[in-house]
């Protein structure tokens, strides 16, 4: 039986992931579109992560990785002219990245860091869209999936993070409403707190504390009594990717384990 991405054509931003115990939302993401019929650009700053998801993939998917700097619009730009080549179209572009590392409360941080945030976490998917929306509006057609965060509708402690992913939400709903005309999708996942490398090692680098104690700290906050994994976001997309959701966009859609019923 085809998979529900049989023969699509996906961009994947962040695809790599950092050293860890889990699965990353790239890299499970990437798994899954291939796993449901997708050929796969893997795109991350550090080749020998997204080297190493495309060892997981397999080479008779089709996939091929891709070095870039997505905060740079030539590294963007370069992206997009490398599907194009290689595959002919662009049907998906996932934007995966993202950080929060060094985010302060507002009167504590520093410039630089606000700017280093907004680069990668805002601008980058800007660009990725900017220079994906031509080629997929000459076929009319294309899914444009941007990720979120929970942080973005709820409150939180520090400025940068929360306000680079509320400004993704009003991206995505821009984005929709632009093209919907030219049978461009956009949607935005808004995950809660998920069991990632970037969650769990660096919380446990920056602070001295176990893998364990963290985990079960942020188990604690969800109403479902657990963290949702890499797999629950990378479900998600697949969705949003595929003919299941061909009437859907605009859409903030909360993977979060019931967190913001909670929070908001």
């Amino acid at each position: 039986m085809p998979g529900r991405l049989q023969g699509k054509i996906a961009i994947i931003t962040g695809a790599g992931q950092q050293p860890g115990m889990t699965a990353g939302n790239g890299r499970a993401t990437a798994i899954r579109f291939a796993q449901e019929g997708a050929t796969c650009l893997l795109v991350d700053r550090n080749v020998s992560w997204a080297q190493e998801t495309l060892d997981i993939i397999g080479d008779d998917s089709g996939a091929s990785v891709f070095e870039a700097d997505v905060t740079r619009e030539a590294d963007c730009r370069a992206i997009v002219d490398a599907a194009l080549t290689r595959y002919g179209r662009i049907d998906i572009l996932h934007n995966n990245v993202g950080m929060s590392k060094g985010d302060k409360p507002t009167p504590e941080l520093d410039a630089e860091v606000w700017d280093g945030i907004m680069a990668l976490n805002l601008k980058s998917m800007f660009l990725l869209c900017k220079h994906s929306l031509p080629p997929m509006r000459e076929k009319r057609s294309g899914c444009i999936i941007n990720i979120s965060s929970t942080s973005s509708l709820s409150k939180r402690p520090t400025v940068a993070y929360k306000t680079s992913k509320g400004a993704i939400n009003t991206l995505t709903q821009h984005v929709a409403a632009e093209n919907a005309a030219f049978g461009i999708r956009a949607n935005a996942i808004v995950p809660g707190l998920i069991d990632t490398p970037m969650a769990i090692e660096r919380r446990a680098q920056e602070t001295g504390r176990s893998r364990a104690e963290i985990r079960a700290e942020r188990d604690a906050l969800v109403p479902m009594g657990y963290m949702g994994e890499a797999w629950d976001v990378a479900n998600a997309a697949v969705f949003l990717a595929s003919d299941e959701a061909k009437y859907i966009t605009g859409v903030l859609l909360p993977v979060d384990g019931g967190l913001l019923l909670k929070r908001g």
